[in-house]
């Protein structure tokens, strides 16, 4: 039997956006971690609200797909096994593609802004130190939803989320290597330029290649074995 949700008051729903932002950062920053328990009574207490507004935000984080649900054990953040990681970035191989293939023809698309997340991230880059992950990954997604958005005015966007906004997204960045950081940020501008060019063709193959980067950087550091190309993985540049 599906349990009927009533809908908040307006201060509960305050309450409840505060504390779905809180928790959907700190799983995309990777302050919890795949598969650790989402506990209501904590995280009620760390935000000082009752157990109702937790448990609609963490509804949500599982609307999102950042969060299961299972009956008798509760929430937990989401894992990702072999077949999650390929499927992801299969998923994302089309939809931002064809996010980035239209970004180039819509007329919308700001590459001011996309420029100046370009330069912010090779700032954080920091040649002489550690990197600023976590600052490059707000970044890295802020730059991927202005394509989102560039690209579909609200359905794309929405649809893309899901797939995107992951926890996946943080520990991609973190496992590549300064050389494989650097291509990462130049994939970036070729990017921009294609979208900036008008260059619907130009701006699906950077993307794929940008994509299929990042997924073998995550095959590698899980121990993956590459699968024999399909169709979706093959589209684009080799």
């Amino acid at each position: 039997m599906t349990e009927r949700v009533l809908p908040a008051r307006a201060g509960g729903e305050q309450a409840v956006d505060r504390v779905h932002a809180v928790l959907r950062a700190e799983i995309l920053d990777g302050v919890r971690p795949a598969g650790s328990r989402l506990r209501e009574e904590e995280i009620a207490e760390a935000q000082g609200t009752s157990r109702t507004p937790v448990r609609e935000a963490i509804r949500r984080l599982a609307a999102d797909g950042l969060a299961v649900l299972t009956p008798r054990r509760g929430a937990e953040v989401v894992a990702w096994d072999e077949e999650d990681l390929d499927e992801l970035f299969d998923l994302r191989v089309v939809l931002e593609g064809h996010a980035a293939a239209r970004a180039a023809t819509s007329g919308r698309a700001d590459t001011a802004r996309l420029y100046e997340l370009c330069d912010l991230m090779e700032v954080l880059r920091r040649p002489a130190g550690d990197p600023d992950y976590a600052e490059i990954t707000r970044l890295n997604l802020e730059l991927h939803r202005e394509v989102h958005r560039a690209g579909g005015r609200r359905v794309l966007p929405e649809l893309v989320a899901r797939v995107v906004e992951a926890p996946l997204v943080q520990s991609t960045l973190r496992r590549y290597s300064t050389d494989r950081l650097d291509r990462s940020f130049a994939q970036h501008r070729d990017l921009v330029a294609a979208i900036e060019a008008g260059d619907a063709d130009w701006a699906r193959a950077v993307m794929t290649a940008h994509l299929r980067a990042a997924r073998e950087v995550v095959r590698a550091a899980a121990a993956l074995p590459t699968p024999v190309p399909t169709s979706v993985a093959t589209a684009g540049p080799t």
